[in-house]
Order: structure tokens, then C-alpha cells, then sequence
């Protein structure tokens, strides 16, 4: 189990180096990353497997083209709970966190409690989610939904200094 992020392990040149290749593409071989960052295959595979293990790497995943799947609905939700006492939040997080559906959450400030990014195959099924997460839950005391008209850029990568 990864390890929390104020324990993890101190990142050198190398290391953020073999970040930004990863990002990029996770099945980028070890020797092409080996020779763009001079070290040995070994090497990489060995500080891989530690940034895995400390958490800084948390999974390793694909950006599906939701169009290829049929799913022509996204939606950036904002979401207001009646209040932001812990137990309300973290109920709130634990449902939106079980929803297969919600794709991004973010607990916020500024006036709003969370911002969800919800990919659904059509207006019915929408419909049905924003029932089921807001509508029906009485810690919610309002929510918008902004649908996407086109999805622009759609990525994980962060820029590692």
C-alpha cells in the first residue's frame, strides 16, 4: 500500500527525469528511458519500482477516447453540501468516491463543497446519476452541472520540475 504523501521519498534529477518519460507513456520501454536519462535499464526498473512503492507513481492507467465507447456525456459538477462538518464531507466523499461514474473529485473552496467530472453515456443515464449522488441526498444543498461541449485535453500529467 502506498505510503502517505508527506512520507514519500525524497526525488532526485534521475528520478523526475524517468517521471516526465512515464507520464508521457507508461509502456515506454526501460532501455528507451534508460538511454534518454543515462542510466542503465536495472537502474530505471529499480527507482520505478521504488517510486511505485512510496507512492509517488499510485497506479498506472489509460486515457480511453470516451466517443469510442459511446459515451457522449460529460459533465463538471458543482456540488454545495448543507454543511461542511466532517462527517457530512467525508459521507459525501465516500459516495461520490463509490460511484463508478464520477471520473474526478475535488473537495474545494470558494462557495462550493466539491467539483465532480461525471462521463455518462447519454442524458437519461445523466439524469438518473445527478438523481441518485444530489437530488435524493439530503447533504446536498444544491448542485450545477456544466456539460462539456467538446473535450479539449484530457491527461493525468503534471509538470515535474
Amino acid at each position: 500500500m502506498p505510503q502517505p504523501s508527506s512520507r514519500l521519498r525524497k526525488l532526485d534529477s534521475f528520478d523526475r527525469a524517468i517521471l516526465r518519460i512515464v507520464q508521457r507513456d507508461t509502456k515506454t520501454p526501460q532501455r528507451t528511458i534508460a538511454e534518454a536519462v543515462n542510466l542503465s535499464a536495472a537502474a530505471v526498473q529499480r527507482r520505478i519500482a521504488a517510486m511505485e512503492a512510496a507512492g509517488v507513481i499510485e497506479r498506472n492507467v489509460a486515457i480511453v477516447d470516451t466517443k469510442a465507447l459511446g459515451m457522449t456525456i460529460t459533465s463538471i459538477v458543482e456540488v454545495t453540501l448543507i454543511n461542511e462538518r466532517p462527517q457530512t464531507v467525508d459521507g459525501a466523499k465516500a459516495l461520490f468516491l463509490a460511484a463508478p461514474e464520477v471520473q474526478q473529485c475535488y473537495y474545494v473552496t470558494g462557495g462550493i463543497s466539491f467539483v465532480l467530472v461525471i462521463v455518462t453515456d447519454d442524458m437519461i443515464e445523466y439524469e438518473a446519476i445527478t438523481r441518485r449522488l444530489f437530488a435524493d441526498n439530503e447533504a446536498v444543498s444544491s448542485f450545477r452541472s456544466l456539460i462539456a461541449l467538446d473535450r479539449v485535453k484530457a491527461g493525468a500529467e503534471i509538470v515535474v520540475r
